[in-house]
């Protein structure tokens, strides 16, 4: 009893303190800019990854969302590799950064991105 109770108080307690993920995109949306989309509270995301830069590109339902203040830092997850890469603002919606990064299908990534003014919101993505 005492080994189901202590499972269950687990369970709720990953609840509670799992903060919002990304959902995927909703059907019929296509990216924009040859990525893969993810969507967390209303805000599109689309992750272009390749093996010399990585960008985010923001919109909210079609307009793009300002990135001028903003920032993001994003984790590559190759199996047990792990790389990190900050973004920066370089464009109306657009955060990247620029070097060398082993991006391949299957890669996952989690991004962290602070807009200004706005709680941190993290978005997953898997490159295909």
């Amino acid at each position: 009893m005492k080994k189901v109770f202590a499972a269950a108080l687990a369970s709720m307690s990953l609840l509670v303190s799992v903060p919002s993920f990304a959902q995927g995109a909703h059907a019929g949306e296509n990216p924009q800019y040859g990525g893969v989309l993810a969507e967390v509270k209303g805000t599109q995301y689309e992750l272009v990854a390749k093996p010399d830069n990585i960008a985010i590109y923001i919109d909210d339902h079609g307009k793009k969302v300002s990135t001028k203040g903003a920032s993001a830092k994003v984790t590559l997850l190759n199996g047990s590799e792990k790389s990190e890469a900050t973004l920066i603002p370089a464009g109306e919606n657009k955060l990247e950064a620029k070097g060398t990064y082993k991006v391949e299908k299957g890669t996952k990534v989690v991004a962290v991105v602070t807009l200004e003014g706005k709680p941190a919101q993290s978005v997953r993505f898997t490159v295909r």
